[in-house]
């Protein structure tokens, strides 16, 4: 069976390449009739938080991805927090230390600072220079009495080529002399990401990782790591970054926000997941897509290995089609409660109809609530120089019409063309304006309809005083 997995830390909210990286490997599984997992990295208990635990379960609900094992989904992998496994790790430390594989590390950070900077002045790649490799038992229990807590660290054998084709970029080699001995177990006890991340990938039966370049140069510590234990080793894919429109590293103003900073902004999930969907791989099919059709044409061929730039055009593309995809109901949940309680019980329906097309965020319905239910009507400078040109007599007509006609919008239009000799854009704009305080804006027609006779009929006095004041 294909088994995908995410393995977020708890140590806040989840970022455009985390939620991509989760959303592939939920495709591929989807596709595959496979099981996606969801397991927490909590091991750095100085920095993970629950509280960031729970809204990242929360997002990733939002946005339609579901976990066949995980947190509240208890499988046989269980436990899905690694705070939990310190048991099954430290068996894996035994083995390792027995097969003389690991061995404790009393180095200090300043210690390993000096020796970093040496390195670096000698034009070396600073690495784990091997100073504690060679401690004697003796040696290692009088530190330990003296107080001192080791790391442990796992013994790269020299001159090995470490060698795995990646899903994404093709044929990968390292060679171990560049990579050094790595810690596997911090000195306070915990067990490092590059350990119990292999460890818990071999143990669930992983078989595709999907995963950020960045974590390319951490593969083949933890290729050794499984080799070493004869462990299940599962193939890795690593996708190409998301940057901003220059190439650079994401700022917050260029996309860098949160799963959770969409959520609260008003974007639909159905946006994020199409957008998302199409960072780094190609779909022909141009329409908005379920999660589902997604799943069915992914395809791991598709990604691409160059770089993904985040473009926020695209994503309000997917934005708008998603909203204008959105059923009545789900359009008046998504406005919130400050805006349906504006509206009118008689109005809700045809309230929705009129601005769906006009908007793509609740905060946007709200602007246009103001506008049509509220008693004064604003002009700026362009809009009155629009009212001027029509002229008071323009809106003089329009009230007399309006007391023939009522609500009859077409008829007062008919009136006005015949009685001002006016056409097309200076027959519309005075009226849209006079109504909406708009140039843009639903249909003519839509808008009487919400605001009513008495209404219509004060917004063009009022457009006729503006116009007679300036």
């Amino acid at each position: 069976m294909i088994k995908t997995r995410f393995s977020p830390s708890p140590t806040g909210m989840l970022h455009l390449g985390n939620v991509r990286a989760a959303l592939f490997s939920a495709l591929y599984a989807k596709k595959n009739n496979g099981h996606f997992i969801l397991r927490i990295e909590d091991t750095d208990a100085s920095r993970s938080e629950q509280k960031y635990s729970d809204i990242l379960q929360d997002d990733l609900k939002w946005l339609g991805l579901e976990w066949q094992e995980g947190p509240g989904i208890e499988g046989p992998n269980a436990p899905y927090y690694q705070s939990q496994r310190h048991e099954i790790y430290a068996n894996y430390y035994k083995q390792l230390e027995d097969l003389h594989l690991a061995y404790p590390c009393f180095c200090s950070e300043q210690e390993l600072a000096l020796n970093r900077k040496i390195q670096l002045s000698r034009g070396q790649p600073p690495r784990y220079p091997g100073t504690c490799r060679a401690l004697s038992k003796e040696e290692v229990t009088k530190r330990i009495m003296d107080g001192k807590k080791p790391a442990l660290r796992f013994h790269v054998k020299k001159q090995q080529l470490v060698e795995f084709v990646d899903l994404v970029k093709g044929p990968q080699r390292f060679n171990s002399d560049d990579i050094g001995d790595f810690i596997i177990r911090r000195a306070e006890g915990t067990a490092s990401f590059m350990f119990c991340n292999a460890i818990d990938d071999s143990l669930m039966k992983i078989t595709h990782i999907l995963r950020g370049e960045d974590h390319l140069a951490n593969t083949p510590r933890q290729l050794l790591i499984l080799k070493a234990l004869g462990m299940h080793i599962p193939h890795y894919g690593h996708l190409s970054l998301i940057t901003s429109g220059e190439g650079g590293k994401l700022s917050k103003r260029e996309g860098s926000f949160s799963l959770h900073d969409l959520h609260e902004q008003g974007y639909l999930s159905q946006a994020v997941l199409n957008y998302l969907a199409r960072l780094s791989h190609a779909y022909n099919d141009p329409r908005l897509m379920t999660f589902d059709e997604l799943a069915a044409n992914f395809y791991l061929e598709k990604l691409s290995r160059s770089s993904a730039q985040f473009d926020e055009n695209q994503l309000l593309h997917w934005q708008k089609e998603a909203v204008m995809a959105l059923p009545p109901m789900l359009v008046w949940d998504w406005f919130g409660y400050d805006i349906k309680k504006s509206i009118p019980p008689a109005l809700h329906d045809l309230f929705i109809e009129a601005i769906k097309p006009n908007i793509s965020f609740p905060y946007e319905a709200k602007e246009w609530v103001n506008i049509l239910f509220s008693e004064e009507i604003q002009f700026d400078t362009e809009q009155l120089n629009v009212l001027k040109a029509a002229g008071d007599a323009f809106f003089i007509a329009a009230l007399k019409s309006s007391e023939t006609h009522g609500a009859d919008l077409k008829a007062i239009l008919d009136d006005l063309k015949t009685s001002q000799n006016v056409a097309g854009k200076k027959l519309f704009m005075p009226v849209r304006i006079a109504l909406t305080g708009q140039i843009h804006g639903p249909e003519l027609l839509q808008i009487v309809g919400l605001l009513g006779k008495e209404k219509m009929r004060q917004r063009f006095e009022c457009a006729r005083e503006a116009v007679r004041e300036n």
